[in-house]
């Protein structure tokens, strides 16, 4: 059990932002580490999202299936070894973050609440400089690839000229008769 007097240090931004994972093609934050962050335990922060569920749209809050929850078990060792699931994760996104901190009303839920916010915000920022790189890849390639064939065209063509044209059949040097062959016939037979 936590002592509830002594104030909880704030974590950093890049440290929230490791724990923002992409389940369904959407960025979310877990149950087990959001009670973590606001100081409170799984169970009350279930508690507290249960007791106010109209405010959790399926948008703002949804739980993991059984194979989303050991892939990520997998992938990211959510459980230590000996630690047990009763029940599986709920899955927040941002907005669902952002409610969170209306149900949860303690000062420190407000606080870890703007670090989370900055923390998807500059998620967010990332992601979109990458798609930006990945589209000034992409048209890079594209003149790259239309380059590549004009170079082919100059070495090909640099090919032809290098290589000398067929030289023609040579007539054969020398003496040749020009004869008819001999007509020879069968013994015995006329003509």
């Amino acid at each position: 059990m936590r002592d509830t007097n002594k104030p909880m240090p704030i974590v950093s931004v890049e440290n929230i932002a490791g724990l923002i994972l992409f389940v369904r093609g959407q960025k979310v934050m877990l149950d087990v580490h959001l009670a973590e962050l606001y100081g409170v335990s799984t169970g009350h922060l279930k508690r507290a999202v249960r007791r106010n569920i109209d405010r959790f749209p399926s948008d703002f809050l949804f739980q993991l299936t059984t194979d989303e929850y050991q892939s990520l078990r997998c992938q990211f060792g959510i459980l230590r070894r000996g630690q047990h699931a009763k029940y599986l994760p709920l899955a927040f996104t941002e907005q669902g973050v952002a409610m969170l901190s209306s149900v949860l009303r303690s000062k420190r839920a407000v606080q870890m609440n703007v670090e989370i916010m900055r923390a998807f915000v500059r998620l967010r920022n990332f992601l979109a400089a990458h798609k930006e790189l990945a589209r000034k890849l992409a048209e890079l390639e594209r003149r790259v690839t239309d380059h590549d064939a004009q170079i082919e065209a100059i070495f090909e063509a640099i090919r032809q000229l290098m290589t000398p044209p067929p030289e023609p059949p040579r007539e054969r040097v020398g003496f040749r008769v020009r004869e008819c062959p001999p007509v020879y016939g069968i013994m015995g037979k006329r003509r």
